[in-house]
């Protein structure tokens, strides 16, 4: 070999695996370099000159294996979702994240309105309860001021304070290893410790939205269109195809009072707003827009960091249009506060499981005897070309639901790894299906299923398979005591002893009856009423036994007004907007109440609280026998009246 395709060669594997740097300095010959950097001659494998001890040492190969229960990848909503829920349950529970914050498209690096059903067509929200609205109420009640990075402290603080669950940030999972058709450990590579680690586990749960870890354990999956034929929905292209909904770029922009000039970057990519379709709306300079967006026709990944690229130049594009145009004088004193680097994706593989959910299961409300939760966002398929394509809509909203539809269990597992689930857009789901169910709430409630799903898997001993065929009423019951909605499901856990009582009344009532709390369905929907009302507060309500029984815990659903959304809006709510849309703590909301319990005729307090802030609300306490509780009901957040939805009872 001649020396000089020797010493380009050496090199070349020297960067290669960053053994050593480029030469800073060198002398040549005919070109040819003589010395390559004397300062990095290594003696044996002793690299790491440490003076702290004064030792050289070998560059540390940092690789660690570590055992849970339930390994979760993706911690966006559904990921926090299916972890806590793993978590609260019993597991031993990892969550893997590959950002350094919490929450996916809803967190500070992106920015996406946590939305759920937030309007059906009857003009009312159907809010989500459980896991993610907790997140909600607290960051309400935290976050006036309505921050992103102090929302991912929130969502950060309310992970980490679970005793069950380990957070991994800067992690990603980039590979699977497999016994059969079991995942036996997720590979995984930590950006910022240099560290692989193993992470062996009993349940794998994807929620990642990519879903690189299931789609390296040999998970099927598809990505593109569905035609018409498959699955007979109204809405596919005649054809199948490969178009993905887009991924897109936001930004915000602030108020100075003062003229605010703007400049655009060199990347920028002009945006010809005089030809755009009139729903490419630009209404305000304070959040914006969801069209800047980028999809692909075949593989939408391989081209995420292109797309990046023109996502960045066009969104400067289109706030070059809005400054330096003229058409919109009213934005001279608006600068961008912040742009966004990072997309928010939709769209990209969807795995196959048991069941693919489809438009016809959505529009025809299809009932599923495996319903773990529910959506109702419209039918939003975004339009394939995004950007790219502005003289279309930049989104076809097909159908608006009157009511919710179901999501079943056998859309989020596996239909040939046997212990793998995803919740997310990653789920078993048409295209068409996806358009509704990929908004965030509707994801979080298939992760608290897939995560309760998890704990069953472990404590049996058995595949997520077996929990759709053999256990779904457990399933069922345990997600509607944890405040999960399901349609056309009727709590009756039999654990309950509240459904034994002789007698249940309240001080007064205003409206519905004292004995809805024990109906089974604990929110008032579809025009049925299912709550107790006081006229007033403070107000008590009671339970009573004919004959005493063992009780140490007792769970009480009150009203956070589920009609009415609580989700961040990055801009002033408009007079429309204020009818489904409130920007506190629901004042319906319980703050201040305490329990006691009738033992030998005395009422002994064995519980309270002076600042709640979830809408179930637990009381733990020892063991008593006793023949009543009485809940009393202090003060609320501004409501002048108290509902009641549910109230349980249970011996232990």
């Amino acid at each position: 070999m001649k020396r000089r395709n020797f010493i380009k060669n050496v090199t070349g594997v020297a960067v290669a695996s960053s053994v050593f740097p480029l030469a800073v300095s060198c002398k040549t010959l005919d070109g040819v370099a003589e010395e390559v950097n004397k300062g990095n001659t290594i003696e044996g494998d002793e690299q790491w000159h440490q003076l702290s001890t004064g030792k050289k040492v070998p560059n540390p190969d940092r690789k660690k294996t570590e055992v849970y229960d339930v390994v979760v990848v993706g911690a966006g909503v559904a990921g926090i979702s299916a972890a806590v829920a793993s978590a609260r349950n019993g597991a031993k529970t990892v969550l893997i994240n590959d950002r350094p914050v919490l929450g996916g498209n809803a967190s500070s690096e992106i920015r996406v309105t946590l939305n759920g059903v937030n309007r059906l067509a009857t003009g009312l929200a159907e809010r989500e309860t459980g896991i993610v609205e907790e997140l909600m109420l607290e960051n309400r009640l935290y976050n006036p001021q309505e921050s992103y990075p102090v929302w991912d402290h929130i969502v950060y603080d309310y992970v980490v304070r679970e005793p069950n669950l380990t957070v991994m940030l800067n992690t990603q999972a980039i590979d699977a290893e497999m016994d059969g058709t079991k995942i036996v450990a997720a590979r995984c590579w930590q950006l910022t410790t240099e560290t692989e680690f193993t992470i062996k586990g009993a349940v794998f749960i994807d929620c990642s939205g990519d879903g690189l870890m299931a789609a390296k354990a040999g998970a099927l999956y598809r990505t593109g269109r569905e035609g018409k034929a498959e699955f007979n929905e109204k809405y596919a292209p005649d054809q199948p195809d490969g178009w993905q909904m887009g991924a897109s770029i936001l930004l915000q922009g602030k108020d100075h009072g003062r003229p605010m000039p703007y400049t655009p970057p060199t990347f920028v990519k002009k945006y010809d707003g005089d030809n755009a379709n009139h729903e490419r709306k630009i209404n305000n300079y304070l959040d914006g827009y969801w069209w800047v967006e980028l999809g692909s026709d075949h593989d939408i990944i391989d081209v995420q960091e292109d797309n990046r690229h023109d996502l960045m130049g066009y969104l400067h594009g289109v706030w070059d249009y809005i400054k330096n145009s003229g058409k919109f004088p009213d934005s001279e004193n608006y600068a961008l506060e912040w742009v966004g680097s990072l997309p928010g994706r939709r769209e990209s593989r969807r795995f196959i499981g048991d069941h693919m959910l489809s438009e016809t299961d959505l529009t025809g409300h299809r009932h599923f005897e495996d319903a773990i939760g529910y959506g109702g966002w419209s039918l939003d398929e975004h339009n394939p070309g995004g950007i790219l394509d502005i003289k279309e809509r930049p989104s076809f909203f097909h159908e608006k639901f009157k009511t919710v539809y179901e999501v079943p269990f056998s859309s989020l597992y596996s239909k040939n790894i046997s212990n793998l689930m995803f919740a997310g857009r990653n789920a078993s789901l048409t295209h068409i299906a996806l358009s509704s169910t990929r908004i965030q709430g509707t994801c979080a409630l298939m992760g608290q299923a897939v995560g309760t799903a998890a704990t069953i898997c472990v404590t049996k001993g058995i595949l997520p398979r077996e929990v759709k065929n053999k256990h779904i009423k457990q399933l069922q019951e345990m997600l509607m005591r944890d405040d999960v909605y399901i349609p056309n499901v009727i709590a009756n856990d039999p654990k309950d002893l509240s459904r034994k009582s002789s007698a249940i009344f309240g001080s007064s009532t205003k409206s519905g009856n004292a004995k809805n709390v024990i109906n089974g369905i604990s929110r008032d929907i579809d025009g049925e009423i299912n709550h107790w009302q006081s006229e007033g507060v403070p107000a008590t309500f009671q339970m009573e036994w004919e004959t005493p029984i063992k009780l140490s815990k007792v769970e009480i659903k009150c009203d956070t007004n589920l009609h009415k959304n609580i989700t961040m809006r990055k801009q002033p709510l408009s007079d429309w907007l204020k009818k489904s849309f409130i920007t506190t703590v629901p004042p319906e909301l319980m703050k201040e109440l305490d329990l006691e319990v009738r033992v030998n005729g005395v009422w002994v307090k064995v519980g309270e609280k002076d600042r709640n802030i979830t809408r179930l609300i637990k009381f733990d306490f020892d063991q008593v026998r006793t023949t009543a509780i009485r809940i009393n009901l202090k003060e609320t957040y501004g409501a002048k009246t108290v509902k009641l939805f549910e109230v349980r009872c249970y011996e232990s």
